[in-house]
């Protein structure tokens, strides 16, 4: 185990190395009993790493039409004005007597009192959210288990990793509905402040929620029409980080066309943005994470970007969609605990070969208590043509730790 500075008295951590997992199929685990598990994602325009993650679980244990044992739907685009929409589907997975799991990957507003119904109809059903929306204490009161991309780490972390790759800037780019969310909001200040301690400048940008009536093609229509302005105003040695998924690709594509840096997006892939931003076709690689990181990385050098851009080297979309759905396969045949963070991990690992993690529970802000149905994860930083920067291995504050989310 390594522990980072600061999570003696916050966290309770590990940096792991995951092996490779193996493959099963059907929809009878090894009690013999059939079962259920269903996956809500967004879709394709939305965050497409999640549905694809969703995908593999059925690729490896069929669909529920097909008599396997994984049920998939996707929530509206514009999720936040149809929560209504998004419980009542989450809310209907159970009415199917063999659901034992429902996972939520990402865990959009409403989720929680989806959970919360579900528990009232079906106490028996394991609940999971990947990446959830809402305050780490809504979502922890009716889900089982709940994973984020590290925010507390990673607010220094990729500021720490832009000043590696040679940045002076910062530009953070989101809308006040995500700075709304203690997660995003609190990665925000601790940005902030690690720019000021590193002796980066540290920028807000404002552009359109992707939800909101300008609808996902406005969104990127801004973004594509403001990237060459914010490079002509702040340089070419400035990193830009957005808080969406939709704003990923016309950034990245503004940035390799104008100038500037990309560290990782905010839920890291080499399939986040890339494919469309640089026009990869990735058909033949689909699913095989080291080819796609392989072919995403020899285009970009082709483009000058050699040590501009970076990513995580797994998708963690696809890792938590797919990796969630694991582990309560394992939860439900008996081979895995629900309170263990090593067969968590292990689940995990079965997508992520090879790949360093750090890990770690999470603690409330205000009452100092760690949650045990919370987990923090990051990746190490892959940049393209340099190779990997060891994120993990940083030792972070123990201030940052410490900063409260402020709206």
């Amino acid at each position: 185990m390594k522990k980072v500075m600061g999570f003696a008295a916050l966290f309770c951590a590990a940096s792991l190395v995951f092996a490779a997992g193996t493959k099963d199929a059907g929809s009878t685990g090894s009690s013999g009993k059939k079962f259920h598990i269903g996956i809500l994602t967004g879709t394709v325009s939305q965050s497409e790493d999640d549905l694809r993650g969703a995908e593999e679980l059925i690729k490896r244990y069929g669909a529920v039409k097909d008599g396997g044992m994984i049920q998939h739907i996707t929530y509206p685009d514009d999720f936040m004005s149809q929560q209504e929409t998004t419980i009542s589907q989450i809310v209907a997975l159970a009415d199917d007597p063999l659901i034992k799991a429902i996972i939520v990957n990402q865990g959009v507003p409403g989720t929680a009192e989806a959970f919360k119904r579900v528990k009232e109809k079906r106490s028996d059903i394991l609940c999971f959210a990947g990446e959830p929306h809402e305050d780490p204490l809504v979502i922890e009161s009716s889900a089982d288990l709940a994973i984020n991309a590290d925010f507390v780490s990673r607010g220094y972390t990729i500021i720490w990793a832009a000043k590696q790759m040679g940045a002076k800037s910062f530009v953070h780019i989101s809308f006040p509905r995500h700075m709304s969310y203690e997660t995003l909001g609190t990665r925000r200040q601790i940005m902030e402040q690690a720019c000021a301690d590193l002796g980066l400048r540290f920028v807000f940008e404002t552009a359109p929620d992707p939800t909101s009536d300008v609808g996902v093609a406005g969104a990127q229509q801004f973004i594509l029409e403001k990237v060459p302005q914010w490079v002509e105003k702040y340089g070419k040695e400035t990193a830009f980080f957005c808080t969406n998924d939709a704003h990923t690709e016309p950034l990245l594509k503004q940035i390799a066309k104008y100038g500037g840096m990309f560290v990782e997006a905010d839920l890291p892939s080499p399939l986040m943005g890339y494919p469309g931003a640089f026009g990869i076709d990735l058909s033949s690689e689909a699913g095989n994470f080291p080819a796609i990181l392989k072919k995403v990385e020899s285009v970009v050098v082709a483009n000058n970007g050699a040590g501009r851009f970076g990513t995580w080297a797994y998708s963690y979309g696809f890792t938590a969609s797919a990796g969630l759905g694991e582990f309560a396969k394992r939860i439900i045949e008996g081979t895995a605990k629900l309170e263990s963070g090593k067969d968590l991990f292990d689940s995990l690992a079965v997508f992520t070969p090879g790949a360093k993690w750090n890990g770690a529970n999470y603690i409330d802000q205000n009452t100092g208590v760690r949650s045990k149905n919370h987990m923090l994860v990051y990746m190490d930083t892959y940049v393209f043509g340099k190779g990997y920067l060891p994120t993990t291995q940083q030792e972070v504050p123990e201030k940052y730790f410490k900063i409260k989310f402020v709206k």
